[in-house]
């Protein structure tokens, strides 16, 4: 530490790249190892990557912390936000450690008996020039001390770190157990569902805590908290009505979230869905390639088949049957939609529209007339939000109605009204819907460079996935949580392309890709080490696959 703490004060004044001298030097602070990856060579060009390697005997990690996957991943999250947390002061050092959720991330890894954290150092500068008393001050005072006290004892907060494991054990003890008691999703009783704002995912002030109604209350178990009753959300159709501003959407959120876990206080830590879940909309304009929509959309004006559907500009409707399908293709248990996001011509044909418009000039099967089929045929669940039409009715298992925030059981009533208001419309498929065939990918046509060699990988916020020169427009996948996860997604993009055979089945490989993530292969997937990278699903990777424009998938 001495060492580089003299080296610094001799770089002080001079040409800022100066401090690359630096790069990849070991330093040893006793208690812990500082690692010097990468150092910027402007102060306007992204942060230096360092790394801190802290023994787990220092670290004072009971061992319980560490029991299992589900403990172990919770540990290391806390240990990042506890970093972050001790260093918010310092507004020249970062680090990703996650929102709301509590994901599979590169921030804090354990390697062998080490705990290692990954953060990110703005190196000061006046202007082009090294301020090197301040950086030896970052570096041999300041960080020595935010480590101290956020990840040794007795600095480290055992008592949350414990409550930290058993929100997350919990979480995903009970999303174990949704598919023996026939459920796709279960939201405790006393859960806080609102949103502070729709920039901020962190739980509203005062919000209405969610009551199931008896007829849908379950109890499941859980290691630490013991049995829990809430709402279990069956499989099959379950339709979510009621009017605006009742809460509708915001259920439809947590469910769509729940497939992830969530950090104690967020209101969420005991809403669990099913894990291949999958939201679906309308997105007018993405791009479209080889989908099979035949069954949702039949041969367009002018012959043009849907069997192999490819476009740059799709419509709503088509942009929806596609993102349907391509959920299908993932293997998806069940999808949830809302009317306010969805295409209206694709959810439903009403009788006077039917009269007025022949099927024969219509060449859109309704979702309506396919979503038994999906439960029936395919296995698959929907969970859809629907304030404008009772035509669901004629088909729904379970109606929820959400009276200010309060979930409703008014199955038994929309059953009743479905008897004695007869829509009058006819049905309007002709042929069986199809489990959809894997699509194969032509790698070539993933373009994740900008010159020979170095492939360019970078997000915008959740909106945004930058592969090479390509921008993938992603706002309409919703259940992206972190931009890491989409820093994640393009990286699998970019080894998707890599020299091989010329097409491959990528869905396989993508589960293998995300199987080693699990464990320690991130930096053979960048080619570095990289703390800003956390584990999406298989439906966020194809997702993106889906919407690069310029891809060839058949």
């Amino acid at each position: 530490m001495e060492r580089l703490r003299a080296k610094l004060l001799g770089l002080d004044g001079r040409n800022y790249k100066a401090y690359k001298d630096i790069q990849g030097w070991d330093v040893e602070f006793g208690r812990f190892r500082l690692r010097i990856d990468h150092v910027q060579g402007d102060p306007y060009a992204a942060p230096s990557r360092l790394r801190v390697f802290v023994p787990l005997t220092e670290a004072g990690v009971p061992g319980r912390a560490l029991e299992g996957s589900a403990r172990g991943r919770a540990t290391r999250d806390f240990l990042a936000r506890s970093f972050r947390r001790a260093a918010r002061p310092e507004r020249d050092l970062s680090i990703d450690a996650g929102g709301q959720t509590v994901l599979e991330r590169t921030a804090c890894l354990l390697t062998g008996d080490d705990i290692e954290l990954r953060f990110r150092l703005e190196l000061p500068g006046r202007g082009r020039r090294i301020m090197g008393r301040r950086a030896a001050e970052l570096m041999c005072s300041v960080l020595p001390k935010i480590v101290e006290n956020s990840l040794m004892a007795p600095g480290l907060d055992l008592e949350s770190l414990e409550r930290h494991c058993i929100v997350v054990e919990d979480q995903v003890a009970l999303r174990a157990q949704l598919a023996d008691r026939d459920l796709l999703a279960f939201l405790g009783d006393g859960s806080s569902l609102p949103r502070a704002s729709g920039i901020d995912d962190r739980p509203a002030e005062d919000a209405i805590l969610l009551t199931s109604p008896d007829s849908l209350r379950v109890t499941l178990s859980a290691p630490n908290s013991g049995e829990l009753s809430g709402l279990g959300i069956p499989r099959g159709i379950t339709l979510i009505v009621g009017g605006g501003f009742h809460g509708k959407s915001t259920l439809l959120k947590a469910l769509e979230t729940g497939v992830y876990d969530h950090i104690p206080g967020d209101g969420r830590e005991r809403v669990v869905s099913e894990p291949s879940a999958v939201k679906i909309r309308a997105e007018d304009g993405r791009s479209v390639s080889g989908v099979d929509i035949s069954d949702f959309i039949g041969s367009l004006p002018g012959g043009r088949t849907t069997v192999s559907f490819s476009t740059d500009l799709a419509s709503g409707s088509t942009s929806q049957a596609a993102t349907l399908v391509e959920a299908l293709e993932v293997g998806a248990r069940s999808v949830f939609l809302d009317e306010d996001t969805s295409a209206t011509n694709f959810m439903i044909r009403d009788q006077r529209m039917q009269t007025l418009v022949a099927k024969t000039s219509e060449p859109i099967t309704p979702f309506l007339d396919r979503i038994r089929e999906l439960r029936d045929t395919l296995g698959v669940s929907t969970v859809l939000v629907m304030g404008g039409s009772g035509d669901y009715f004629d088909h729904a298992d379970t109606v929820i109605q959400m009276d200010a925030y309060r979930p409703l059981d008014v199955t038994a009533d929309a059953h009743s009204i479905a008897r004695t208001h007869q829509t009058g419309r006819s049905e309007e498929h002709a042929n069986p819907l199809r489990q959809p065939q894997p699509r194969s990918l032509k790698r070539k046509t993933i373009k994740p460079e900008r010159k020979p060699g170095v492939a360019k990988i970078g997000v915008r916020g959740l909106d945004t996935l930058i592969v090479g020169r390509t921008d993938i427009d992603l706002r309409a996948v919703e259940q992206l949580v972190d931009p890491c996860q989409l820093r994640s997604v393009g990286w699998i993009l970019a080894h998707l392309s890599k020299a091989g055979r010329d097409t491959v089945h990528p869905i396989p490989e993508i589960h293998r890709l995300l199987d080693e993530l699990k464990g320690t292969a991130w930096d053979s997937l960048t080619g570095h080490p990289d703390g800003d990278l956390s584990l999406p699903r298989v439906a966020e990777v194809m997702a993106a696959l889906n919407r690069l424009r310029g891809v060839r998938m058949d």
